[in-house]
């Protein structure tokens, strides 16, 4: 059996209850899939966006409805070796993704402040244009549970608001296209169970920004760095935090908010409020 037939045995076999079964509660409970979308799965070159395309890869053999699956890599300037893992893993994968080239990191790394910023902005605005012009009208990324819980508690402790990764939004510049995260019942550390299972070699970082800086260094240092140590520690306080920060965005109780915005508006408990 071919090496790509043995991993997609591993998603719906070995793995089905930690990958394959969220991805599809994922799909149908945010309702991310409707008959006749055509997705554009974003690929890294991380393990992450190589699992999402392999998970749409499966949909596609047996999904109820028909839907089309495109998978783009935009090439933001990886360096010739890290582009060329890519190439290896698709391969491997047997994934058929067109690779589009930009020179996103050479205009960010020029920038004095706040490089990463702009990149992401960059990135994010190319994914929808290119997505756009290959006839998709949602754009599907690889973000996971853990994702999920950091961004949230990231809000709370770095910017005094509450707010989480959204499963889907409609994008603000492009009408009609929406952005899905079917991945989003996945826990971080089966992706690298799957990984190490099928010993494949994904990109960690290839930013251009950070080469030259350890490994080491790129795991320290930052506020989602940071934040992943804080929830280690936060688990010895109580074995359930991920689940009960994953659980409360879910659980808001508006009769216990002080205030909060809708829009561009924001509501205060005052508003609502009754004098005895």
């Amino acid at each position: 059996m071919e090496k790509y037939k043995e991993i997609e045995r591993t998603i719906i076999k070995t793995y089905r209850a930690h990958l394959w079964a969220p991805f599809v509660k994922a799909l149908k409970e945010f309702c991310l899939l409707k008959e006749n979308d055509k997705i554009c799965v974003c690929i890294s070159g991380g393990k992450d966006s190589m699992l999402l395309a392999k998970l749409f890869q499966e949909l596609s053999r047996h999904s109820d409805f028909p839907f089309e699956a495109k998978y783009l890599v935009m090439n933001p300037g990886y360096n010739e070796d890290n582009l060329n893992r890519i190439k290896e893993n698709l391969k491997i994968l047997n994934i058929d993704a067109v690779i589009m080239d930009t020179d996103i990191f050479a205009i960010a790394n020029a920038q004095e402040k706040n490089p990463c910023y702009l990149c992401a902005k960059m990135r994010r605005g190319a994914l929808y244009k290119l997505a756009k012009e290959m006839g998709c009208n949602k754009i599907a990324l690889g973000h996971h549970y853990d994702d999920v819980i950091e961004t949230t508690l990231m809000n709370m402790l770095n910017s005094g608001s509450f707010q989480t990764m959204l499963p889907k939004l409609h994008s603000e510049n492009y009408e009609g296209m929406e952005l899905i995260r079917p991945m989003y019942y996945i826990r971080e550390r089966d992706i690298v169970r799957w990984t190490n299972y099928n010993e494949l070699k994904f990109l960690n970082c290839a930013c251009r920004f950070t080469e030259g800086i350890s490994l080491e260094s790129l795991h320290t240092g930052s506020k989602r760095a940071d934040t992943k140590k804080l929830i280690k520690e936060l688990l010895k306080y109580n074995p359930l935090v991920e689940k009960n920060i994953f659980k409360a965005p879910f659980n808001v109780n508006m009769d216990k908010i002080v205030g909060y915005k809708h829009h561009d508006q924001y509501i205060s408990f005052l508003d609502n409020y009754k004098e005895e």
